[in-house]
């Protein structure tokens, strides 16, 4: 009995096995953590993308461009400020508020926001062969088209009859973002979303067809 008592024999074993869960959990929750700060950084990086191309390309809202064009022929002098709007393009359709004179409702331009989640020239991500190729999702593949929302913003630039359209203050955001955990989710059901992400670009010539002119005039 004495003896029995005494032995120590299986002791390694025993503290071994107390530890193993907490050391598992520290190991698993730092991929996890990494994994989650890589994806936030990603995010981040992937909104300035989208905001670079839509500043340059097409306007997710066709009837943008037409802005200019309806102030004047409803009386405003050409050269004049253009009147106030605002136009969000998320889920298939754009809204306005503001002065909307000639921009029809729900209008959508689909192959225009593709552009800007999967790159020029691109239907899938992770194919880009240079900068210029990049998308949204090229930089974070989780990303889709539901998860981004393309803001207009007349900010007092551009003016009424102005050939190229108006030039708007874009806005480009991620919405309902989750982080994709490789160990929390699936064994403790963790499930955190990534906070909104936003990058504001001035737009240029709201033109995806640069010096052929297919745009406009």
């Amino acid at each position: 009995m004495r003896l029995s008592w005494r032995d120590e024999s299986g002791a390694v074993f025993a503290e071994f096995a107390l530890l193993l869960p907490m050391i598992v959990l520290v190991v698993c929750g730092s991929i996890d953590f990494l994994n989650a700060f890589y994806q936030w950084n990603a995010a981040a990086k992937a909104v300035e993308v989208g905001a670079r191309i839509a500043a340059v390309s097409d306007p997710v809202a066709p009837n943008l461009n037409n802005l200019s064009n309806q102030a004047v022929l409803n009386g405003s002098v050409p050269g004049a400020p253009l009147p106030s709007f605002a136009v969000v393009c998320r889920d298939g359709a754009c809204s306005c508020t503001g002065t909307c004179t000639g921009f029809a409702s729900n209008s959508f331009d689909r192959a225009a926001m593709d552009r800007i989640v999967f790159g020029r020239g691109s239907h899938a991500c992770g194919d880009a062969t240079s900068y210029y190729a990049t998308g949204m999702c090229d930089v974070l593949p989780s990303i889709t088209a539901a998860n981004v929302v393309v803001t207009y913003n007349q900010t007092g630039l551009g003016y009424a009859g102005r050939p190229g359209g108006p030039l708007p203050t874009i806005a480009v955001s991620l919405q309902d973002m989750r982080f994709q955990f490789f160990f929390l989710t699936p064994l403790l059901g963790v499930n955190i979303g990534i906070p909104p992400m936003t990058t504001t670009f001035t737009a240029e010539d709201l033109c995806s067809g640069g010096n052929s002119g297919a745009c406009g005039s």
